[in-house]
């Protein structure tokens, strides 16, 4: 059997950028700091940080008064922010700044006076942060068949947003159905979409075309990571999602000389090795190296926040 990596995969510049302000908020203010929400949807980075002295909570009643609390990778509402203020907390925003720009482009439609619709998934948390982002009603729309199900004259003054993990194809299904009932809405680029979602796509396609099987080592509710999956499944090759080595069935694997691996973007790379690693062991070949295809190399990072900056 011969193993063949995607690439680019694992962690994206926003997830890094996410888990070095945790990091750093635990080096310069001491444990505990606290975290609203999973810093990104990934249970390694989560225990592995839980372990150093981070705390996570699903709502700022758990935060005692005037503790740190950051916010996670995935942005938050505006009320989030400020109850954070009402309580004294200092608060530290990992958003990353791809979602803050989503939030940005929200915020820009609804002051051109235009209905805003929120192309994404029901209760993700980069969905609710979003449109608790503006003081108007956001209608969510996640399927073309809740296109077909919206209330709005064709003339309407209507815009969109994305959620940036979605599948390229899926948006891109949505906005033209969109732009066949209101010829008008106005939107960012499709290109617009997370970059790092864009390249783990198109080289999970790439992976696919060459192999039998693929497996995407992700978290169970990360979206990107699923989003892998459908497109693998999509391209004509049976996919699995696994969180780790100890969840590959052996049974996926007959018939399957060639098995693609690729990760989400909240996916530590140690994670992908372990999964390298035990395929070897089920199915060992020194005849076969593990192979990795070319792609686009990823020299995106962003700045932390000012406070938390190294000197």
């Amino acid at each position: 059997m011969q193993v063949i990596l995607a690439q680019p995969r694992g962690f994206c510049a926003g997830v890094t950028r996410a888990i070095d302000i945790v990091d750093r908020a635990l080096a310069l203010h001491g444990a505990p700091v606290h975290v609203f929400h999973e810093i990104v949807h990934n249970q390694w980075v989560v225990d592995d940080l839980r372990s150093r002295g981070a705390v996570f909570v699903d709502a700022l009643d758990e935060v005692p008064a005037n503790a740190v609390v950051v916010f996670s990778a995935h942005g938050v509402s505006r009320q989030v922010v400020a109850q954070a203020r009402a309580r004294g907390l200092h608060a530290i925003d990992a958003t990353c700044p791809l979602v803050a720009k989503v939030h940005q482009q929200a915020q820009r439609f609804v002051r051109q006076g235009r209905t805003l619709l929120m192309i994404g998934h029901a209760g993700h948390e980069e969905v609710v942060g979003t449109m608790g982002q503006v003081n108007a009603t956001v209608h969510l729309v996640s399927h073309t068949a809740d296109v077909m199900a919206l209330d709005f004259p064709a003339g309407a003054a209507l815009a969109y947003v994305t959620q940036t993990t979605l599948s390229l194809d899926d948006t891109r299904e949505v906005i033209a159905a969109l732009q066949a009932r209101f010829p008008g809405i106005v939107g960012p680029e499709v290109d617009d979409i997370c970059y790092a979602t864009q390249n783990r796509q198109v080289a999970v396609r790439a992976l696919a075309a060459r192999v039998d099987l693929v497996l995407v080592v992700g978290a169970r509710n990360s979206s990107n990571s699923n989003r892998l999956r459908e497109v693998a499944e999509r391209a004509g090759v049976p996919a699995h999602l696994v969180q780790d080595e100890h969840e590959i069935d052996p049974a996926w694997l007959r018939n399957a000389p060639r098995v693609g691996v690729t990760s989400g973007a909240s996916t530590p790379e140690l994670l992908v090795q372990r999964v390298v690693a035990t395929l070897g062991v089920l199915h060992p070949d020194p005849l076969a190296p593990v192979v990795q295809l070319p792609g686009v190399r990823e020299e995106v990072s962003f700045r932390l926040p000012a406070e938390l900056a190294l000197p």
